[in-house]
């Protein structure tokens, strides 16, 4: 699936921070610009494949409330690390979910029509009313997310997008994980370095980008949030 990332940044937005050579006080700063500048508006969501996403927005804005998209074919482990992360950290998690009477078993036929549903459907709910959004887009992901925007306007979803760890590689991750004690998602130390809906997600193998276990062998390297 071609990558289209929009890279549009309104003028509007020239107060926001810079880049530096230090990503991981970058996310920081950008987030807490992000609650200075949109407030309520701001929407954060998480897909608790590790805790790095959830722990960075709730040091950055205490009490942020981060939203999860529940699919309803997440991993037993995701739903149990999310609700983990929730008590440890007192994070105030939302989790929105697809609509109840949707067919079962699409990802067998049409992983494009399942994602569309299960995933791009519940976020343009979770969007609505806001103004901004966050996620946890990393470049060093795959080679489609190479060129992600640090922030940017979605024009698709006429929101303003912030990847506060955008520019993270996977030692920032490491340096982040140890220096808070962190705790791995259970399914990271069986091979899955990205972690999605369990239909669709195995684990990676040696010398595989991150995102190669998603919807492996079939061409499809995004689910449509990122479009």
């Amino acid at each position: 699936m071609t990558n289209t990332l929009a890279t549009v940044v309104p003028a509007d937005l020239d107060d926001r921070p810079a880049e530096t050579d230090d990503p991981i006080r970058d996310a920081h700063r950008v987030l807490q610009w992000a609650h200075r500048r949109f407030g309520r508006q701001l929407c954060v969501t998480a897909s608790f494949g590790d805790a790095v996403l959830a722990h960075v927005a709730s040091e950055a804005i205490p009490g942020v409330e981060i939203t999860l998209l529940d699919t309803g074919y997440l991993f037993a482990e995701t739903e149990w690390f999310a609700d983990d992360l929730r008590q440890r950290f007192a994070l105030d998690v939302r989790i929105v979910r697809p609509d109840a009477d949707l067919p079962k078993n699409v990802w067998q036929t049409d992983t494009d029509a399942c994602c569309a549903a299960r995933k791009v459907e519940p976020l343009n709910r979770a969007l609505l009313g806001r103004t901004s959004w966050v996620t946890g887009l990393r470049r060093s992901d795959s080679p489609s997310r190479r060129t992600a925007p640090f922030v940017h306007h979605d024009l698709l979803r006429n929101v303003v997008k912030i990847n506060p760890l955008a520019g993270w590689t996977d030692a920032h991750v490491v340096t982040y994980v140890a220096a808070y004690g962190l705790p791995d998602h259970p399914l990271a130390d069986r091979g899955f370095a990205s972690i999605g809906c369990w239909p669709c997600t195995r684990p990676v193998r040696d010398g595989e980008d991150q995102r190669s276990g998603r919807w492996a062998g079939s061409g499809k390297t995004e689910c449509g949030l990122h479009q």
